[in-house]
């Protein structure tokens, strides 16, 4: 154990990157055109430097396929720039393994060091989730108000205008980028698809096909929405329903999960002794490497018992 000067070292040096992530995080590179005697010349600096990092990264990712760590961003409704994410993630990992290294040894720097960028992956996946069950929630509300402006005699580019004005988020946004699209010539019913295909969402699947066969036979598109909406609405009753039978479930998952990490918290603050004994030799590794992989397939194994697809 290292004595208390590392540890405050470590402090320092954690607090030192998080004010670094900070002043990244909200540096706005839209405000460069701003006269230099309105800003800090030390907030000046920390842009720059940001900003050449960031360029950097954005070159080494220029030849590389991203497009996957894109559509979760996009998915997760990020609007930070895909090389400002990376730096702010190579910064927070090698804060956490500095502070883990200076504590107990390179083990647990690397852990700490690792567990950062699946930390960022588990919460742009928290988000995205979250994000797709209100748009789904919302859907109903959404062509309600689609087929009461069909009905008061706008045209459809006409009732979508009102949405990507009138609906929350984040309806307002997907629909706003789909009005955005067929206004640069972009098909409507294409727009949809990728909208339905981005969020996840079977019922505008539903919506679009409905949407695509009223252009290609006419109709009354508001009573199509309507009927439309009603299956929806059947389909969310449906939904909460299993959520609520589903909920005892998930909470055991979550108590499962987190008891392991649990424990070794309480070891690690109680007796480190014991703890460490985990870390200072091979066994040990090997044991702290089979429990990983053994919860992750509990984790795995559980998720499909308490996820029901209807």
């Amino acid at each position: 154990m290292l004595g208390l000067s590392a540890v405050a070292l470590a402090g320092i040096t954690a607090c030192t990157c998080a004010l670094v992530l900070g002043l990244v995080a909200v540096v706005d590179p839209g405000r460069r055109h701003l006269s230099a005697h309105r800003r800090r010349p030390s907030a000046s600096r920390v842009g720059h430097g940001a900003a050449v990092l960031t360029g950097g990264i954005g070159r080494v990712l220029a030849g590389r396929d991203v497009s996957g760590q894109l559509a979760v961003l996009d998915r997760a409704g990020v609007r930070t720039p895909f090389p400002t994410i990376v730096l702010s993630g190579l910064l927070g990992a090698a804060a956490a393994g500095l502070v883990g290294w200076l504590l107990d040894g390179w083990v647990l720097g690397l852990l700490l060091a690792v567990a950062v960028p699946v930390l960022i992956r588990v919460v742009l996946g928290v988000r995205a989730g979250r994000r797709r069950a209100a748009f789904t929630n919302q859907l109903e509300d959404v062509l309600q108000l689609m087929a009461s402006s069909l009905r008061a005699g706008h045209s459809f580019l006409q009732a979508l205008t009102t949405v990507a004005r009138d609906a929350p988020e984040p309806s307002r946004e997907e629909f706003t980028r789909v009005l955005n699209e067929s206004r640069v010539g972009r098909d409507v019913g294409q727009a949809l698809d990728e909208t339905a295909v981005r969020m996840d969402s079977a019922d505008l699947v539903w919506v679009a096909e409905a949407i695509a066969i009223n252009r290609e036979v006419g109709g009354n598109l508001a009573t199509i929405l309507d009927r439309v909406t009603d299956t929806i609405r059947e389909r969310n009753q449906v939904r909460r329903q299993v959520a609520v039978l589903s909920s005892e479930g998930k909470i055991s998952a979550y108590v499962l999960m987190a008891l392991p990490f649990g424990i070794v918290g309480f070891l690690a603050v109680s007796s480190p002794e014991y703890i460490g004994r985990l870390t200072q030799s091979t066994l040990g590794l090997v044991l702290v490497g089979l429990s990983v992989v053994m919860l992750g397939l509990g984790a795995l194994w559980l998720r499909k018992l308490t996820r029901i697809a209807f």
